[in-house]
């Protein structure tokens, strides 16, 4: 296999996974500011919508969606699994990942690609700047609305750890990089964060 990774919080989702599980594969660095991700042979051969990360499987096949890629690791290295044991755990894992991505992972990166990111994402896809404070807020929001929920557990799906932590970790320390820091009001979130930022994960993705 081999992983093709760039900067930003989807690919690091995939590296985060990956540490805590203990995965090692190749991985190929795609030039994301400079456009190789728009551009043949990426969108071409590897990913035709044109984004990261992809994983080539040993079929010479893709995988090309974050959670479909984390999915498919868990199954494949199924040793201290991150979606989960049972049928029940697995769909509680999704539901809550899913909940995050479209409540918080969404509207936080497009609020970033339509105000401080529009210089490089303009020519690459439809931008709606005069949308972009409202989206930051619906991530806020959603953030607010999260807080409440997790208070009392160790994580966000229950108590171990899995891939909605992983995803609202690296989606929220994007934020934070980007001028979408954590409201100091949601002191369960804040706790969280903390915690997963200590998380050896964190350093080495």
């Amino acid at each position: 296999m081999k992983f093709y990774t760039s900067v930003g919080p989807n690919p690091r989702v995939v590296k985060l996974f990956m540490a805590e599980k203990g995965i090692e594969i190749p991985e190929i660095t795609v030039d994301l500011r400079g456009g190789e991700n728009r551009r043949a042979p990426y969108n071409v051969e590897v990913n035709p919508a044109g984004q990261t990360p992809a994983l080539e499987l040993d079929d010479g096949g893709f995988l090309c969606e974050v959670t479909a890629i984390c999915e498919y690791l868990d199954e494949r290295f199924p040793d201290r699994t991150l979606i989960g044991s049972t049928p029940e755990e697995r769909a509680n894992t999704r539901m809550w990942t899913r909940r995050i991505d479209l409540k918080i992972c969404e509207p936080l990166t497009n609020g970033f690609r339509f105000a401080e990111g529009l210089p490089l994402f303009e020519q690459r896809l439809r931008c709606l700047p005069e949308a972009a404070e409202g989206l930051k807020a619906t991530a806020q929001d959603g953030i607010k609305w999260l807080d409440p929920l997790i208070a009392g557990r160790g994580y966000v799906a229950g108590d171990t750890l899995s891939l909605a932590d992983i995803m609202l970790f690296a989606f929220l320390d994007f934020g934070a990089s980007v001028g979408q820091p954590i409201d100091p009001a949601n002191t369960n979130i804040l706790g969280w964060y903390e915690r997963m930022k200590s998380r050896p994960s964190a350093t080495a993705s």
